[in-house]
């Protein structure tokens, strides 16, 4: 937080230099504070450790019952979800991650990686270790990293208005102990549940669809009136009758 202020304040003392007639010198580009840093411009083609870390970040833009794959690979699929991203931060939608992409993610996210308006301890109530479930503890924190990137894209098409997260991650015991279904996918830790607020639970079921969710459960699905669930399973289950999906 502090070096976003000393950034912003450094932004503002450029442009007063600019107005008075005094020379400025560029700015070096942006960095990620305490997360992760891109070295080079990455297109159509390119692959490696990079573009895993920008798909992370995308997961959220694959498109309307879509999934991003998060495979270190720049193909088709990345390129068109990248579009979207920029265009819907308003940057030149060109399908290629270069300075200003990587500032607009870098302001999205947190010293942790997670993106600002998300948290691990949001998405795991259940325990700090993240142990458990049915997969490792690092692969269902990973799993949930991605999920509050997807959450991120959601909130952003629904007017950067708060969404409110109720469930996350479950091990084994805190699943049985709130009476979750024995392969739940909170034991995965790629869902979540969602809660009414300045949205309705229609409302974010429906928008859920453009955001890389294969699972959403609503109103009118059993056990699901009072929150959408939405999760990362193997194949496609939408239901929410009431909402018409």
């Amino acid at each position: 937080m502090v070096s976003r202020i000393l950034k912003t304040l450094l932004r503002c003392v450029m442009v007063m230099a600019f107005m008075a007639g005094t020379a400025v010198v560029t700015a070096a580009p942006a960095q990620a504070d305490g997360c992760y840093t891109w070295s080079r411009t990455l297109r159509e083609g390119t692959s490696g450790a990079d573009v895993t870390q920008l798909q992370i970040r995308l997961s959220g833009y694959p498109g309307q019952g879509a999934v991003l794959a998060v495979d270190g690979s720049f193909g088709p699929a990345t390129k068109a979800a990248l579009k979207r991203f920029q265009s819907a931060y308003g940057l030149a939608s060109d399908g290629v991650a270069g300075p200003a992409t990587y500032s607009k993610i870098y302001a999205l996210q947190d010293n942790d990686c997670t993106p600002i308006h998300f948290t691990y301890a949001e998405l795991n109530k259940c325990n700090s270790t993240w142990s458990g479930g049915a997969v490792g503890a690092a692969t269902a924190k990973s799993n949930a990293l991605r999920t509050m990137w997807k959450l991120e894209a959601l909130r952003h098409a629904l007017g950067e208005k708060p969404i409110r997260v109720t469930s996350g991650f479950r091990s084994k015991s805190c699943n049985a102990a709130v009476g979750g279904a024995s392969n739940s996918r909170h034991l995965y830790g790629d869902s979540a549940d969602l809660g009414a607020g300045p949205h309705s639970l229609c409302t974010l079921a429906k928008q859920a669809r453009h955001h890389g969710f294969r699972g959403i459960l609503g109103p009118g699905y059993p056990g699901h009136n009072d929150h959408t669930h939405v999760d990362h399973r193997a194949s496609r289950l939408w239901s929410a009758p009431t909402c018409g999906i």
